[in-house]
């Protein structure tokens, strides 16, 4: 695709700031955009246009920030939602807001986005919009049960828009990463605890799997860097992407490969013992 526009929210950190940088680099055009634009002023030094964006406003506003963006080159070609953080705590502790909130950001933030992207996506005849998923859209992980919930909700969500978005040239794609070494695992703005702690809870799998993020903080196996790259040559069909189409799925990280092929084969195995019960479920006229 020859001179790219990318539209990048949650450019503030992690892989939406390391794929504005990638794609800066190679003097492609980039709308970076944060809740605070002045967090992502590097990116503006570096070339990127930046602005103030929170995916969870209303419609009205929304569908005037993408105005405003659409304006700045006259096009924008490719749409990468990657704000989102982590929910952690077991469901019974989390409120209602909270997990309201959590899917406000990682889910409707998403939904927001592409419907107030689409219609110049579809201008283009040739786009792509691209969401992220994670490890743990495959896995159910206890503790962080509303973030893994949100996490199949994107995948089901963009596997629902390919053949949806295919008739207007655009490939929706999501990305599925593994473990990377980003701040999501970081105590704070992008992994935040609930507010209410349950001691019934304590010394049992939700919340042994804190000590798992935090040992796996800052010591992840991927490389961020490493992984912007392969998604802009997926995207604009160069590099590694060269004569390959863009798939559903985009999975990034050995760790995630070796979790969904584990996840296929207890599934098969799943199937295969509970089949005998499965079928007796059907009309037999």
């Amino acid at each position: 695709m020859s001179d790219p526009v990318f539209f990048i929210t949650g450019a503030s950190s992690g892989f939406g700031e390391s794929i504005a940088v990638e794609a800066t680099k190679r003097n492609y055009k980039v709308i970076a955009t944060a809740r605070q634009s002045m967090k992502i002023r590097h990116l503006k030094d570096a070339g990127a246009e930046v602005m103030d964006l929170d995916v969870t406003a209303d419609e009205a506003t929304l569908a005037a920030k993408l105005k405003e963006a659409n304006s700045i080159y006259g096009k924008i070609t490719h749409v990468i939602n990657a704000a989102g953080y982590v929910l952690e705590g077991a469901l019974e502790e989390s409120s209602n807001q909270e997990i309201l909130d959590t899917f406000n950001t990682n889910v409707f933030g998403a939904v927001n986005i592409t419907r107030a992207a689409l219609p110049y996506l579809r201008a283009q005849q040739s786009s792509v919009l691209a969401h992220f998923g994670s490890l743990a859209s495959w896995t159910g992980m206890p503790g962080i049960a509303s973030y893994n919930a949100t996490k199949w909700a994107v995948s089901g969500l963009t596997e629902s828009l390919v053949p949806e978005l295919a008739p207007f040239g655009i490939r929706a794609c999501v990305i599925e990463p593994g473990y990377f070494r980003t701040a999501l695992l970081n105590s704070g703005a992008h992994r935040i605890q609930s507010a209410r702690h349950i001691t019934a809870y304590d010394n049992t799998a939700a919340r042994n799997f804190h000590g798992v993020l935090d040992q796996a903080d800052n010591k992840q196996l991927g490389n961020v860097a490493s992984a912007a790259r392969v998604i802009i040559d997926v995207f604009t069909g160069t590099g590694v992407g060269a004569g390959r189409e863009i798939p559903v799925r985009l999975v990034l990280g050995s760790d995630i490969l070796a979790g969904i092929k584990e996840k296929m084969a207890n599934t098969e195995k799943l199937l295969n013992k509970w089949e005998p019960v499965i079928v007796t479920t059907d009309h037999k006229d």
